[in-house]
């Protein structure tokens, strides 16, 4: 018996694994800032854990960056989301997560507003086995169906079955909202324009022909904007017709051009700069920026929606 005991007592304990403790800011986070005086716009999150963690941020216009200065306490994070220059104090970020639901205020300077930010959805479905027959949603006559969004001058004009933006003014986006499609839709950018075309209001496909180095891989035509580069080099054509055929299917795009596929299959991670939301689990538009340039011009633009 005390053999028995002794060797029971010798048996070495294995050695349990630790448990794996997730810290709750991790992941992508869909989130929304409101100013002093009401007024919202969205913003985006993605915070990698690690032991330096990595904080992405997607501000209101522009391309998503990393954060700066990042102090991660438990449930507290403070990050520096802009650093400022000569001309702008730098832009600070204050989070707190509680149940899920983060919440805190962005400071630029003595100007103060409150972020709220929720998961965002993994969006992750099986492409659908059948589509529709191509649908146009530009009847090349007027502008029925479409309406120019933002605070500058509607330039936008239907001539001659084209969409055209005839000088720098207004966005422009369909009254109808969508969910998984097939885009067809043709562009001719001119020399030093710069455009995009918005799935479902919040993710852009880049239209550019600024100067060879004006844009990296990240923000050049056909890119997603700072997130999905082209994986194939195409000629640079301004002044000419060309055709993008873009399918959307929850987060995965791909993309054709010019009837060569530049970007197959990739997922989305989040909103771009310009998004008109952050609801990313809901239909959305498309529109197209007027904003930047004027001498963009559009036609033949359908759509395929999933077939039941």
């Amino acid at each position: 018996m005390r053999i028995l005991l002794l060797a029971a007592v010798m048996i070495p304990l294995q050695a349990q694994p630790l448990p794996t403790v997730v810290n709750p800011f991790e992941g992508r986070w869909d989130m929304v800032l409101t100013t002093a005086d009401g007024s919202s716009s969205p913003r985006w999150m993605d915070y990698v854990e690690g032991r330096d963690p990595l904080i992405r941020i997607q501000p209101r216009g522009g391309s998503v960056h990393p954060a700066y200065d990042v102090d991660v306490d438990g449930p507290h994070i403070t990050l520096v989301m802009d650093k400022g220059n000569d001309k702008r104090p730098k832009t600070t970020w204050d989070l707190k997560i509680k149940n899920k639901v983060i919440t805190g205020t962005q400071k630029t300077g003595d100007q103060i507003a409150t972020i709220k930010g929720v998961k965002a959805p993994d969006l992750k479905r099986d492409p659908p086995k059948y589509w529709t027959k191509p649908e146009s949603i530009f009847n090349g006559t007027d502008l029925t169906g479409w309406e120019p969004i933002g605070d500058g001058k509607n330039n936008w004009v239907a001539d001659g079955g084209m969409l055209v933006n005839t000088a720098h003014g207004a966005n422009i986006r369909t009254t109808r909202t969508f969910d998984d499609f097939k885009l067809h839709i043709e562009f001719n950018c001119p020399d030093d324009g710069n455009s995009g075309i918005y799935l479902r209001g919040r993710y852009e496909v880049q239209v550019e022909y600024e100067k060879v180095d004006a844009n990296d891989k990240y923000h050049s035509v056909g890119s997603i904007y700072g997130f999905l580069a082209p994986a194939v080099d195409l000629p640079r054509r301004p002044g000419t017709w060309e055709t993008f055929d873009i399918t959307l299917v929850g987060r995965m795009v791909t993309i054709v051009r010019n009837k060569v596929k530049t970007i197959d299959d990739r997922e989305i991670p989040g909103i771009t700069g310009g998004a008109l939301d952050s609801n990313e689990g809901e239909p959305g538009p498309f529109y197209i920026q007027g904003d930047h340039t004027g001498g963009m011009k559009y036609r033949n633009i359908t759509v395929q929606l999933p077939r039941q």
